[in-house]
């Protein structure tokens, strides 16, 4: 098996730094690890982060935080509370119609991973700006 059949085998990407160095030596990366795409997105991160942070939340309380649209932010809502990731009630207050949200332990779980993946992609990175 040649060395670079060996990485792959070991689960192991190749980067060639021959192509900036003009040595073609090349070295051996760990395979990175996968974020969530479910709570990657920018809104929906924006929200786990928001609803992380309270007990629960109204509809509106959350459309003023991350000044979405009442069509992006429904569905974003929707996204994450089929992922399990958060649980809403809905009922009327004096004949109007009111949302809350709130963030599961599901939800929760996903969060902290999806902070604990990104710290490990981010490690090298913020190793090299001496921690800041």
């Amino acid at each position: 098996m040649n060395p670079a059949s060996l990485g792959r085998a070991q689960g192991l990407n190749e980067t060639c730094l021959g192509c900036v160095t003009g040595n073609p030596e090349v070295i051996h990366m760990p395979d990175l690890p996968d974020l969530n795409p479910v709570v990657h997105g920018r809104l929906r991160l924006a929200l786990l982060s928001l609803l992380s942070g309270v007990e629960r939340a109204e509809f509106t309380w959350l459309r003023e935080k991350t000044e979405a649209t009442d069509g992006n932010l429904g569905a974003q809502l929707l996204k994450l509370e089929e992922a399990g990731y958060v649980a809403v009630e809905k009922k009327f207050v004096l004949r109007k119609p009111q949302s809350l949200y709130r963030i599961t332990e599901t939800g929760r779980r996903a969060l902290s991973e999806y902070v604990l993946t990104l710290k490990q992609l981010l490690g090298p990175a913020i190793a090299a700006q001496g921690g800041r």
